[in-house]
This record gives C-alpha cells, structure tokens and sequence, in this order.
C-alpha cells in the first residue's frame, strides 16, 4: 500500500485549524468546493473541482470519524472505477500553535505509487504548506476573512 503522509505545524490555535478544515466556506478558499459536507459522521458529501480528460471532477466521500478539534476522517473515491482511499486530519495542540498529521491512505499497486508520489503527494504537500496557511493567516477567529482580503473559492 502506498500512502501520502505530511506533518505540519501552524502558528494557530487547534480550534481555528479546525475551522478552516471543516468550515465549507472556509474549504472552499483551500480546496475544492464541498457539496453536503458536514462534520457529522456519515455525511456523504462531494469535492468539486474541474473536469478534464483525465479526471471527472469531483470525489465523492462519506465523513467516517469526527472528534472536534482533533481528528476528521473521510472516505474518497476520486475516480469512476469506485477505488476507495482514505484521508485525516489529526490535530495536536502545542506550544504555539497546532501540529497537524495529513494521511491520504488506502492507494495500491503501481498506480497507487504513481498517484501517491506524482499526483497526490505533491498537490497535498502544496496545500498543507500554501494553502491552508494563507487562509488561516487571513482569517480571524471567529472563522470570518480579515477585511481586504483577497482569497476567493478555488472552484
């Protein structure tokens, strides 16, 4: 099995990562636009983004762990064929912020290294080290955006 894993530490308390996780609002200025998500396990909701030649454009998932403010967990099928992965977030206060534990699990064979090391891998890595950061930068702690802020949804 292969697997992406990334750990990131945030100058930002637990509670305000996970608002930006799990906020749709606020996921949709990180990542693709979620359709019916909720934090509630057993939510079955969507990942939107833009169709290609190579990709459908959305992923479906269902919520299968929530322990707020620490851990997240969801089911994705990213393509037609029904091959399911699994991605969490897990979140650990502290000094000075929140550490945070990525896995994006459950890929196998060679197309499952392919993905985790030259899809998957990368575009992970650039969120959880771009992405996130610059909306949890502008966005105070009540979850909403700092006044002149320029973030806009992604899809």
């Amino acid at each position: 099995m292969s697997a992406v894993r990334i750990v990131r530490d945030y100058t930002h308390s637990p509670e305000k990562v996970w608002r930006v996780l799990t906020e749709p609002a606020l996921m949709a200025l990180w990542s693709m636009r979620p359709e019916g998500y909720r934090p509630v396990v057993g939510t079955r909701f969507k990942l939107v983004g833009v169709r290609n030649k190579h990709w459908r454009g959305f992923v479906e998932c269902v919520v299968l762990e929530v322990r707020e403010p620490s851990k997240l967990r969801y089911s994705w099928v990213g393509d037609d064929d029904g091959s399911e992965t699994f991605v969490s977030y897990t979140l650990e206060a502290r000094a000075g912020g929140t550490r945070l534990h990525f896995e994006h699990t459950g890929f196998s064979g060679l197309n499952g290294l392919f993905m985790t090391q030259l899809i998957m891998g990368p575009g992970w890595r650039k969120t959880l080290k771009s992405a996130i950061p610059a909306v949890l930068n502008d966005v105070n702690d009540a979850g909403e955006l700092r006044p002149g802020s320029t973030l806009k949804p992604k899809f």
